[in-house]
């Protein structure tokens, strides 16, 4: 079957996961993917200086020089390979900060202490399993790497003025959690126009046990955290390349019409969002202290206030692991420590069924969003990052993705009903770093294949093309996305 061109966005993948430093150091190491042809193997032999790469080593260096030919559980976990030793070091203190547990103050532990009073997980590991994918809350689970932000109905994108703008289902001794999350799974049926049958899954989210009152009327928008393996090389990406892919207005009339999220720091200047969901966060930097802020309670000197409302006063009363909790200097490791994670190789390049789903991804429309091939610019501190050509699958724009997938809730410029387009690279291992991974922003979808079916808005055309592939040519396009 022939598949006219056409463009399709499948979002697949909020902030906040690791290893002791010890088991880091433990882990495998991989050689920086090169000249060989076997993309699909996890070999750790450096390939020769003096070999010219081949066309299918090259298509599957994704994250380019921060490439690594590694597969297993610790495959997210690896620093891009020719680091000088200054940026190695960072990265294991920044591993360490990572991964290990915050605790309740007053404690011993200096400078790891101020856990709180009100949080959502205890570490930056408890949300990015292996640095990939947290896990939905099922059967009453809390604190595994799902986050819900609130906003009253009537002020759209505004902090709740009880619950504030995230809630917290943990809490230390002496204060309670503001609420439990409940997940009721919804089954809606569907059938392909080849007769098959498919079964997708929603959410209906409810708010037990508020502990501060009613929570009324309100808009929210329940988010899973993310990989985080290439984040470094998405920062290097120069503005210029993101506003030269937007299209606001679609007007080459192709039903794409990406934006890029304009955000506003807290110094007041305006930069373009490259994380989260909604594109939220402008740097590194900067998501590491919202996510430290509201999903750990660690102060910082950008945000110096618990992240607790004046009612919640045993929250306010509660002691400080000082002010702030954690300073510039430690905000920086961490971020480093995301910023070098290497990229794994893809896998299975040049097999017959991937290469042809990889014409069908093109064929159906998915690259004008899923953007392949990108280049990054020169304003990244890491210098092998700079000017190279990455194999992201993204465009770092904001869509429409339709009504299916909207939260109603605005986040700073983004609509309750756009979403950043999440980079595909790392999307076949994400079940292999944390088996109990799931898709989609909120984890609705158990398979890549419901995360397609999902697409809505801009995307519905490429989706309607997708549904219109018979079952081989639908396994081939997905056993290319597995092979990312």
């Amino acid at each position: 079957m022939s598949v006219p061109a056409r463009r399709c966005s499948i979002g697949v993948l909020p902030f906040a996961a690791v290893l002791p430093v010890a088991l880091s150091l433990a882990a495998p190491t991989a050689a920086p993917f090169g000249a060989s042809n076997a993309a699909d193997t996890a070999s750790t032999a450096t390939p020769s200086p003096h070999a010219a790469p081949s066309p299918l080593a090259t298509i599957a260096r994704l994250g380019g020089p921060a490439t690594v030919a590694v597969e297993g559980l610790h495959a997210f976990s690896l620093a891009a390979p020719g680091l000088p030793a200054k940026h190695r070091r960072a990265f294991s203190v920044g591993n360490a900060f990572f991964r290990d547990n915050w605790v309740i103050a007053p404690a011993s532990a200096e400078g790891r202490d101020g856990l709180g009073p009100l949080f959502n997980a205890n570490s930056c590991s408890a949300c990015h399993m292996e640095d990939g994918r947290g896990t939905v809350p099922l059967e009453g689970e809390v604190g595994l790497g799902v986050v819900v932000f609130l906003s009253p109905r009537e002020a759209d994108g505004e902090p709740h003025p009880t619950y504030g703008a995230q809630l917290h289902d943990q809490a230390i001794p002496g204060v309670e959690p503001e609420a439990r999350l409940r997940l009721d799974p919804v089954t809606i049926p569907g059938r392909y126009s080849d007769g098959t049958s498919y079964e997708l899954t929603r959410w209906d989210l409810a708010f037990e046990n508020p502990a501060y009152g009613p929570l009324d009327d309100v808009r929210h928008s329940m988010r899973v955290g993310q990989q985080l393996v290439g984040v470094g090389l998405l920062e290097a990406i120069d503005d210029g390349t993101l506003l030269a892919m937007e299209d606001p207005d679609d007007r080459d009339g192709d039903g794409i019409s990406g934006r890029a999220h304009r955000v506003v720091g807290a110094d007041g200047t305006v930069g373009l969002g490259r994380f989260g969901w909604k594109a939220s966060q402008p740097t590194l930097e900067a998501q590491v202290i919202a996510a430290l802020h509201e999903d750990l309670g660690i102060t910082s000197p950008t945000r110096p206030h618990e992240a607790a409302t004046s009612v919640q006063s045993a929250a306010l009363a509660a002691p400080s692991g000082g002010s702030p909790e954690i300073d510039d200097h430690k905000i920086g490791r961490l971020a480093h420590y995301c910023r070098v994670l290497a990229v794994p190789a893809q896998r299975r390049v040049g097999d017959l069924k991937v290469e042809q789903g990889r014409e069908l991804f093109a064929a159906t429309g998915c690259t004008a969003c899923h953007v392949p091939e990108l280049r990054t610019g020169a304003n990244t501190p890491i210098e092998a990052f700079r000017e190279v050509v990455i194999r992201p699958y993204t465009d770092l724009l904001l869509h429409d993705l339709g009504e299916g997938l909207a939260d109603d809730r605005r986040d700073g410029e983004a609509s309750g009903r756009e979403w950043r387009t999440p980079p595909l690279w790392g999307l076949g291992l994400l079940k292999v770093v944390n088996p109990d991974a799931r898709f989609l922003h909120d984890g609705r979808a158990a398979t890549i294949e419901e995360a397609i079916l999902w697409h809505g808005g801009e995307a519905e055309a490429s989706r309607a093309r997708f549904m219109q592939l018979d079952a081989d040519e639908r396994a081939a396009l997905l056993a290319f996305l597995e092979s990312l």
